[in-house]
């Protein structure tokens, strides 16, 4: 079996002191990229800094024999998202992979969520990721290659109770890697997002005795293929956790048509509400031109 190499490639990994974030790293090095280490070194809601994390992840990847520098700059403002890629093209030259894996959380009902929880959720998530990957994308696409990887959720998915800020900032995270993948297509870049189930500090305390069977190394493994030359991927999600890989994708099914031209009526839509949610012969649209043609193939 051939070796997945990163040799002369550069990553950028955000949350990169612990947790997925240093499996990454680690890992990414091992196989001959060149990482920048990002960690803002705050608690798990986000409060504090600190160098420490960030600092004993390079030394662990220096002492193997790899190369890294380490970067301690916030992922949730513009001037941070700049500085960390400024930070791989200072030490390396140039950036081929972001791997989004930093974050934070604040759990609270939806009734008790306060609009700063909110607000600080969506930064360091959302906005971090587009903060961190636009000047990264400039790059990629000046040299015709890139390899994103955002780090999305089961939360924002499927639904989680009390994670409301959390869940609407990783499915955002969904449709922000879209379209990245659609723009980034014809430059050579390539976006995915992963949903991880892990045993983190954000997370040990609400796994339970399944967080035994979640070690983060068992994510490790797709983020570093998917970030890899071998990887043409683009434009997916996927589940992974305690060894299992699955794709998750939003289908779109044959539905129902009312007439060309005609209104429907709220009691039609009633009396076919089952065929209109019948999954038999679901499609996966690449994209809105895909939901077009299936809307103009059904008028006609």
């Amino acid at each position: 079996m051939a070796e997945i190499r990163l040799d002369g490639r550069v990553a950028v990994i955000t949350g990169a002191g612990g947790g997925l974030g240093k499996t990454y790293a680690l890992e990414f090095a091992r196989r001959g990229a060149k990482v920048v280490v990002n960690d803002l070194g705050g608690r798990a809601d986000g409060s504090g800094a600190g160098h420490s994390m960030a600092d004993v992840c390079v030394e662990e990847i220096r002492a193997a024999g790899g190369s890294a520098v380490a970067n301690y700059d916030s992922v949730s403002t513009p001037e941070g998202g700049a500085a960390i890629i400024q930070s791989a093209v200072d030490a390396f030259g140039r950036v081929d992979n972001v791997v989004k894996n930093a974050g934070i959380l604040r759990d609270k009902s939806f009734l008790k969520l306060e609009p700063q929880d909110l607000d600080a959720v969506l930064k360091v998530h959302l906005e971090g990721a587009f903060y961190v990957s636009q000047p990264a994308f400039r790059l990629m696409k000046d040299q015709g290659y890139g390899r994103i990887v955002f780090t999305s959720s089961a939360a924002g998915i499927f639904g989680n109770f009390g994670q409301t800020n959390y869940g609407a900032a990783k499915m955002g995270l969904v449709g922000l890697m879209h379209v990245l993948a659609v723009e980034g297509a014809k430059y050579g870049i390539r976006c995915n997002a992963i949903a991880p189930t892990a045993r983190t500090r954000m997370t040990e305390d609400l796994l339970g005795p399944l967080a035994e069977s979640l070690a983060p190394e068992t994510v490790t493994p797709l983020v570093v293929y998917l970030c890899s030359e071998e990887s043409e991927l683009t434009h997916e999600v996927y589940s992974v956790g305690g060894g299992r890989f699955a794709r998750v994708f939003v289908g779109l099914t044959r539905g129902w048509l009312a007439g060309k031209a005609k209104v429907a009526s709220a009691e039609e839509v009633r009396d076919h509400i089952d065929q209109i949610r019948d999954p038999e012969g679901y499609t996966i649209p690449a994209g809105i031109g895909d939901e077009l043609r299936a809307i103009a193939a059904a008028l006609r």
